[in-house]
């Protein structure tokens, strides 16, 4: 049976989590390609849409996107996921992973792309004013500067077909 530890990576907060999948849980997994979006239900996040991002083997080769299958290979590298080169142009022959998820791969990684939609209540939070005290209009939320209010109220100009607006003449 697989056993993967997946590792979620949430960009928005740039935190992490491990989380840890055996059996039946971690079937749903198994054939699937780096790159590709899974719904979180497999994970118990329902409502998230999950990236597959990389991952490692059991023996820690890790997974390369540009290699098919799930296999473990042999190739040549200049540059990418496995090697750091230390002087410009060279090139190594790396043990490397396919793209594709089997019951040999130990950590898959992934991100967060997206959260479930969240639904607001028309509930107001304002709290009322204590009895004896006036309510000043920058605590009201009311706008002082006379200059945004004119500009807020454009007209829209004569020649409906160019759609353009201006500001109000100013009268004297």
């Amino acid at each position: 049976m697989a056993k993967f530890k997946i590792v979620l990576s949430d960009p928005e907060t740039g935190t992490s989590q491990i989380v840890e999948l055996e059996g039946s849980r971690a079937v749903p997994l198994v054939g699937r390609h780096l790159g590709e979006i899974i719904d979180g239900t497999a994970l118990g996040l329902g409502g998230h849409k999950l990236k597959i991002t990389g991952g490692s083997d059991k023996d820690g080769f890790p997974m390369r996107p540009d290699i098919q299958g799930g296999v473990k290979t042999r190739v040549i590298l200049s540059k990418g996921v496995g090697i750091h080169p230390t002087v410009e142009g060279q090139r190594r022959r790396k043990t490397l992973r396919g793209r594709v998820i089997t019951e040999e791969i130990l950590q898959v990684n992934m991100k967060i792309v997206e959260k479930p939609k969240q639904t607001k209540k028309s509930r107001s939070t304002k709290t009322k004013p204590k009895k004896g005290t006036a309510e000043k209009p920058e605590e009201a939320g009311a706008q002082t500067n006379p200059s945004q209010d004119v500009t807020e109220t454009a007209v829209t100009d004569a020649s409906e077909e160019t759609g353009e607006t201006r500001p109000p003449s100013a009268e004297k």
